[in-house]
């Protein structure tokens, strides 16, 4: 997020002598992007972060992909995918493409490692679950409704405290920001933004860890997952500052912006990522002009495929749709209301559905996992329903 933070003890300038109790040097390490033109932070470690004791290949990061047929609407039902492993090797992958990657966890598992992923930010939507995300940066605890953001190069481990946990997760190769239209000059939030600063939380807590032993920490680059031991807890940043950090929002904290008639997705946007862009639908007042129709309109995505992961409630143009379910609607072809479900709109005053919804501006491609929990006849759901008699 572009505003500055800073936990812990600090020396009062960059660059300079910074001592233990024991007269040795805290280790400065900047962490920044795009080289040291990007947003940045600076730690300092009681132990260098390169003493690597082990190093090794852990496995490709990959998924196997569906051979292409025809051009078409997907429906995937998320919670008939297994359950179990942690929440890194827990993943189950459902769409990827060379920006982005759209997987669901259902952990069952303590991670027993750090996580790492150093080829871009991550996005965790908690569609389920309590506890902390645990960060070289601090803790922020999570709850329902909550996405975490986790920049790029940030060792974290999640720790869970309910019993059932559930988790979409947005694998990006770049960046996720605010949407750039809402920002002032100097990245400030700005009054017609459907959130601002205060919805933000930031780490608050600095844990310092001075133990030894061995510390594994499992780290994701050039699409490959590696294995890195330590002699000693990552966690022992004694202070820090800057901009670059995890940070938490919770959609509940996304105020709609609506109108007299049927406002379009990007009034849903929440963050903008590297060739695509995250919403947020949340409840909200439906339109109020007289002869309004609240159901969206029927459009075609000419240069963008559609996701959306259903988190809970009545999503008032489709049917069929399930808790945890994805749609794909890719580009190439019109998508809209399910049948029926236009006019079934028309006089009603309010919505109470909640949903993330991705828009990428390249195609995806829908992994071999998907298929098994795939609805086959969703394309078919637009056709009009025969009558009895």
């Amino acid at each position: 997020m572009p505003f500055y933070h800073r936990l812990g003890n600090l020396p009062a300038k960059r660059h300079v002598q910074f001592r233990q109790p024991d007269g040795s040097l805290y280790r400065e390490q900047v962490m920044g992007t795009k080289g040291f033109s990007g947003i940045q932070s600076i730690l300092y470690h009681i132990h260098p972060p390169t003493q690597v004791r082990e190093a090794r290949f852990l496995r490709d990061w990959t998924v196997p992909l569906e051979e292409e047929g025809a051009n078409r609407h997907r429906h995937f039902l998320t919670f008939e995918a297994p359950k179990g492993k942690d929440p890194i090797e827990g993943r189950v992958h459902w769409l990827v493409n060379e920006d982005v990657a759209i997987a669901t966890a259902n952990p069952t598992e303590a991670m027993s490692y750090f996580f790492r992923n150093s080829d871009g930010d991550e996005i965790l939507f908690v569609h389920e679950g309590e506890g902390v995300l645990e960060t070289i940066f601090g803790d922020l605890p999570y709850r329902p409704g909550d996405y975490l953001v986790i920049p790029v190069g940030t060792t974290y481990r999640l720790n869970m405290k309910s019993e059932q946990t559930r988790l979409l997760v947005i694998e990006t190769t770049g960046e996720i920001t605010p949407p750039r239209r809402y920002q002032n000059e100097v990245g400030q939030l700005m009054e017609h933004s459907p959130y601002c600063e205060r919805d933000i939380r930031v780490p608050e807590k600095l844990q310092t860890h001075e133990e030894k032993g061995t510390f594994e920490i499992r780290v994701k680059v050039r699409n490959r997952l590696h294995s890195y031991l330590y002699d000693f807890h990552p966690f022992d940043v004694v202070g820090w500052d800057g901009y670059l950090y995890p940070w938490a929002f919770n959609i509940e904290d996304f105020e709609p912006i609506t109108g007299s008639i049927h406002q379009p997705p990007p009034v849903h946007q929440t963050f903008a990522g590297p060739n695509f862009v995250v919403c947020s639908f949340v409840p909200r007042m439906y339109d109020y002009h007289p002869l309004a129709i609240p159901a969206p309109y029927y459009h075609s995505n000419v240069n963008s495929d559609e996701v959306l992961y259903y988190v809970k409630g009545n999503f008032m143009s489709r049917k069929g749709i399930n808790e945890g379910s994805i749609t794909l609607h890719p580009s190439g072809i019109p998508h809209g209301p399910h049948p029926g479900k236009m006019e079934a709109s028309i006089g009603k005053t309010r919505t109470e559905e909640l949903a993330v919804m991705v828009d990428t501006f390249r195609p995806l491609r829908v992994t071999k996992a998907a298929l098994s929990c795939e609805v086959a006849e969703y394309m078919a759901s637009w056709l009009p329903e025969e009558t009895e008699g």
